[in-house]
């Protein structure tokens, strides 16, 4: 294993927020896929007004398109050009900063004009062509760390994006590949990519998927997200990716490990106590 480079950690610009070193912790949370304008409102309606009572910032994020599903029998989502209109009247009537995922070079402008951040999929973590093109939109770049890649290998995916001009960069941590039928989560690698210099983004979602699990689909512990949310505020992150439903169960997809709207805000209230009590033994620590 390398060692960790003493960088520090500077922070990104998301939309209105600031999301880095000696800032706040930052949301993104949302459904898996749009469903529906009125569904992606109705979501977005809910998860400001829970965040504005916990004074939380938060980022929308809805896909308009899953193009890595399973079974190719299995719902997508609406497609860009109806999806970023969505998002788009999302960020309009909540005020909210939107994200979304996407797959092919020729997604990120179009994106780019609708969203404060772009998010690339871990198992495109390495596409350089996509890498650019999202860096040319001139907005926050959120790359999940592939789960084939080592944590210090995503320095490469830093370099790429900073050589083509993005200025606000964080990197996603959703798990690596093992051997029994699940995703496992090296909690060193958060601390190695925040030494890369850049924030870092814990995704407790997709950390608990089981690819695979359902046969035709991805299974997942929604149990565990929040023993490992847990783990990773304590170790020190920068943002907090959650996806969330009002029905999982019935969610077209990811939903074993989405979490159930109504069980969002108590989830968030808890993990906020420990996130306050490791920045002020960070600030203790700064302060000697």
């Amino acid at each position: 294993m390398r060692a960790v480079e003493n960088v520090g950690v500077v922070s990104a610009e998301v939309g209105p927020y600031r999301c880095g070193s000696g800032c706040p912790l930052l949301l993104i949370a949302g459904p898996c896929v749009i469903e529906s304008e009125d569904f992606a409102l109705r979501m977005a309606d809910e998860i400001a007004k829970i965040c504005g009572r916990l004074a939380l910032a938060v980022v929308f994020k809805a896909s308009f398109d899953k193009a890595n599903r399973t079974s190719g029998d299995a719902f997508r989502g609406p497609g860009q050009e109806q999806g970023l209109a969505i998002l788009d009247r999302v960020r309009r009537a909540t005020g909210l900063p939107v994200t979304t995922d996407i797959h092919e070079s020729c997604q990120a402008h179009p994106a780019g004009q609708v969203c404060d951040l772009l998010q690339i999929p871990a198992f495109l973590a390495r596409q350089t062509d996509l890498l650019v093109a999202a860096a040319g939109t001139g907005r926050a770049v959120h790359v999940k760390k592939g789960q084939f890649m080592a944590p210090h290998d995503m320095r490469f995916v830093v370099q790429k994006l900073r050589q083509s001009g993005a200025r606000s960069v964080l990197l996603g941590e959703r798990g690596t590949f093992f051997g029994y039928g699940r995703l496992v989560n090296d909690m060193r690698g958060l601390v190695e990519m925040r030494g890369l210099g850049v924030p870092v983004v814990f995704d407790a979602t997709h950390s608990v998927q089981q690819p695979g699990g359902l046969g035709h689909a991805t299974g997942g512990q929604r149990e565990m997200v929040e023993p490992l949310a847990r783990a990773a505020l304590a170790v020190g992150i920068d943002a907090l990716f959650l996806e969330t439903h009002p029905d999982p169960d019935h969610a077209p997809s990811d939903g074993p490990n989405m979490i159930p709207l109504p069980q969002l805000e108590p989830l968030l209230r808890r993990l906020l106590v420990l996130r306050k009590c490791v920045s002020e033994l960070e600030a203790a620590e700064y302060h000697g």
